[in-house]
């Protein structure tokens, strides 16, 4: 956590899985920099791989706090105390693998609550990496970024512990910016478990992909609105989820998501989500996706019957496929049979707790 000049733990060093820790003071300003940056550009130069794929964090959106940063009035009368700093959540987890294979760990930055383990299964496919959030949730302008970069061939599967919650905001937004980088036959299946967006979040979410031409990247993403085990209801909200993909360096793919104020009104809408409160899109950016249509299909099959409401769509070389629901369990019940279907595996044993 953040408060004004509170000190930061930041990651200098990883080798032979010995990882140095050491404190660094991060002074409260306009501009914050993510505290995997300075490692990565260290890490990077040792892989050769360049820096690109790292995620700043940039902005302030803090609200009027930030205007008394100085301890003194500008205007007229006594000097006054500034109020209290507002304590923010700033993590992030830099994580480069090598290949080909199932990825294998060349080099770690993880800074504040922001963890990745890395379970391990005897004989799979792929490495599977566990994003772990230890300050319980995202709120009131937290920041947070992740950035993956796989060599050639290397197979990596992301998922997260639990489902991540964005909580009620007096007014600051808060920032999740993901990025990866696959390099030539690499691939990397996103699955992490669903984000619960709670009344009054404030949250602006970013995923960027840079792509070999023969790359493979499966992104799954599900959001509930409000906690629907209590009854909650979205009324106001700003959720915005922006997703840029380019293979190649050329754009591909670009996907925003934007709800900002009556979010419950919207959401009753036929025409955005027709009463909806979970909603899930899945996009297959391997080689010959679009050729795998009338399979993505036929696994939907039966939605009805779960009172889900779900579609696929390929064009451009990729395929995506829709889903939203009056809860998350029923989401979520389609969403882990289609996905096993779909990869031919089972899913991170994190989604059977």
């Amino acid at each position: 956590m953040w408060a004004g000049n509170m000190p930061n733990l930041k990651a200098v060093g990883l080798h032979s899985g010995h990882f140095l820790m050491r404190r660094r003071a991060f002074r409260s300003s306009g501009r914050i920099t993510s505290p995997c940056g300075p490692l990565s550009a260290r890490r990077a130069a040792v892989s050769g791989r360049g820096t690109g794929f790292v995620a700043s964090i940039s902005g302030d959106e803090s609200g009027p706090a930030s205007a008394h940063a100085s301890g003194r009035s500008d205007g007229p009368g006594p000097e006054t105390r500034p109020p209290p700093a507002r304590q923010r959540s700033v993590g992030c987890v830099a994580l480069v693998c090598d290949g080909p294979g199932p990825a294998r760990l060349h080099d770690l930055a993880e800074a504040g609550p922001l963890r990745l383990r890395f379970p391990g299964r005897h004989g799979a496919d792929e490495t599977e990496a566990v994003l772990v959030n230890t300050a319980g949730g995202v709120a009131c302008g937290d920041r947070f970024s992740v950035a993956i970069d796989l060599a050639a061939g290397a197979r990596l599967c992301l998922t997260s512990t639990a489902a991540e919650k964005l909580y009620r905001s007096d007014g600051p937004v808060s920032r999740i910016e993901n990025r990866v980088r696959l390099a030539p036959g690499a691939r990397l299946a996103w699955l992490p478990q669903e984000t619960i967006l709670f009344d009054r979040a404030r949250v602006r979410r970013s995923f960027e992909a840079d792509l070999a031409p023969d790359a493979a990247l499966l992104i799954f993403e599900a959001v509930v609105f409000g906690r629907t085990a209590r009854g909650e209801i979205v009324r106001e909200a700003l959720f915005e989820d922006a997703w840029r993909v380019r293979r190649a360096g050329r754009l591909v793919y670009a996907d925003t998501v934007r709800l900002d104020g009556a979010v419950g009104a919207m959401l009753a809408r036929g025409a955005i989500g027709g009463g909806a409160v979970a909603c899930a899109t899945l996009l297959d950016l391997a080689p010959g996706a679009e050729a795998r249509i009338e399979e993505a299909r036929g696994l939907l099959d039966g939605a009805d019957s779960l009172g889900v409401e779900a579609g696929a769509s390929a064009w451009n070389g990729h395929l995506a496929v829709r889903m939203l629901a009056p809860a998350i369990g029923p989401l979520r019940v389609l969403a882990v049979r289609f996905l096993e279907a779909y990869r031919g595996v089972s899913l991170p044993r994190v989604w059977q707790s």
